[in-house]
């Protein structure tokens, strides 16, 4: 009978500092330090692209409305400021409405077309909660113990999304180091 424990494979233990205290990174992400820690965007293995278009065609479609309704105020107030005005920033919400949930739905196709990429290095991998490093046990399919932010650059700069990654996010300035990448 295989024994596992609830952090994992018994067997498995950091190349960094032994330690035994490992997940692998889908728990960590769900585990008790993982909100302090922020682990669940720190180890995730691509953009949460879900929604985005909708919310944002509802917000330029409000302020399409808002534009109309200045339009109508001026119309009946007999105020051409009004009337231009609202003309204007309806016309500018509505076409830029379509242009943002178009970027959107391309970047949520980007996503949904990287995730293949990214799960044969993300799936494996574990997390030492002793020395808050990433591995992989057995060095497959990647080498070495990296940051939570160089791991999270690895997987999403190979699953072809690394430019998603959004600003002020620690992985975007994190450097991967040479021979992680067996093949690279």
């Amino acid at each position: 009978m295989d024994s596992q424990g609830a952090a994992g494979p018994v067997d498995v233990s950091c190349p960094g500092c032994g330690s035994t205290d490992v997940r692998t990174v889908e728990q960590a992400q769900t585990g008790k330090r993982a909100i302090r820690d922020g682990l669940h965007s720190r180890l995730a293995p691509g953009p949460d692209k879900t929604g985005d278009g909708c919310m944002h065609f509802a917000e330029g479609m409000v302020l399409t409305a808002l534009g109309v309704g200045l339009v109508y105020t001026g119309v009946q107030q007999e105020k051409p400021l009004y009337v231009i005005g609202g003309a204007v920033l309806a016309l500018v919400c509505f076409f830029g409405t379509f242009f943002v949930v178009r970027g959107d739905r391309g970047e949520k196709a980007a996503a949904l077309a990287g995730m293949p990429l990214a799960e044969p290095l993300w799936q494996p991998a574990h997390y030492c909660v002793g020395c808050t490093s990433v591995f992989c046990p057995g060095n497959t399919p990647w080498r070495g113990t990296l940051t939570p932010e160089q791991f999270k650059k690895l997987v999403w700069t190979q699953a072809g999304y690394a430019d998603q990654l959004p600003a002020g996010d620690k992985a975007k300035d994190a450097q991967i180091p040479e021979g992680v990448l067996p093949n690279a």
